[in-house]
């Protein structure tokens, strides 16, 4: 599985534009990919004690707009913008979901996912962090990929799957894997050894991308 992942990614990884985070400038790195895969700290993961409830979320996000972070998230990434009803539902709107590169139109159809899983987290070292940083980890707003709207289908194929276990749709691969990287840059989280294997192959796979993050306070 894992062979025949890394073959279509490669096949299409040089049709992929580079992809950066948004992030102050002052603040921010810059690496090309294969610098930021090589920059990780490889160390094992274990999940022992991993519940989903160790990561507080959906919080009150950033704006004092009363919608949560998940709201906030889909409000920011939609491509036509949905009516805000009263409690913060939305009416209509138009999303695209980049993973399996499909059109969205209702909001109750997308998932919001984490670009890093909880639990993947939690494997590569937010077991150690406190409640606190563990939330603010889980309604990450302050860089654009670290929280994206896609299918429910798509996020729940990914489930807690790293990069050597799932990849979405080929055309978008490097974007996802230099998301992926930056997220794990951003947060301090290690890999693992197949990830680090899958990572560096892909990264080969996609000389033109760059990964642009801010490290998390």
């Amino acid at each position: 599985m894992k062979t025949t992942l890394l073959r279509a990614a490669t096949a299409a990884a040089l049709t992929v534009l580079p992809l950066t985070m948004t992030a102050p400038a002052h603040a921010a790195e810059t690496l090309s990919l294969s610098e930021a895969v090589a920059s990780l700290p490889l160390a094992a993961e274990s999940r022992d004690g991993y519940q989903r409830t160790s990561f507080k979320h959906w919080n009150a996000g950033k704006l004092d707009d009363g919608c949560n972070t998940r709201m906030e998230v889909l409000l920011a990434e939609a491509v036509s913008a949905p009516e805000v009803l009263p409690g913060c539902k939305l009416s209509g709107g138009r999303w695209w979901s980049y993973y399996d590169a499909k059109w969205v139109t209702s909001a109750g159809a997308l998932d919001v996912d984490h670009m890093v899983p909880l639990a993947e987290a939690w494997d590569s070292g937010a077991s150690q962090w406190t409640a606190e940083r563990r939330e603010a980890y889980a309604n990450d707003l302050d860089a654009d990929t670290s929280l994206v709207a896609v299918t429910a289908g798509s996020n729940r194929s990914k489930a807690d799957k790293d990069p050597a276990e799932w990849l979405p749709n080929a055309e978008v691969t490097c974007r996802y894997v230099s998301e992926w990287t930056g997220d794990k840059l951003r947060w301090r989280l290690t890999v693992d050894a197949d990830e680090l294997a899958a990572l560096t192959q892909l990264a080969e796979a996609c000389p033109k991308t760059t990964v642009e993050y801010e490290p998390a306070t």
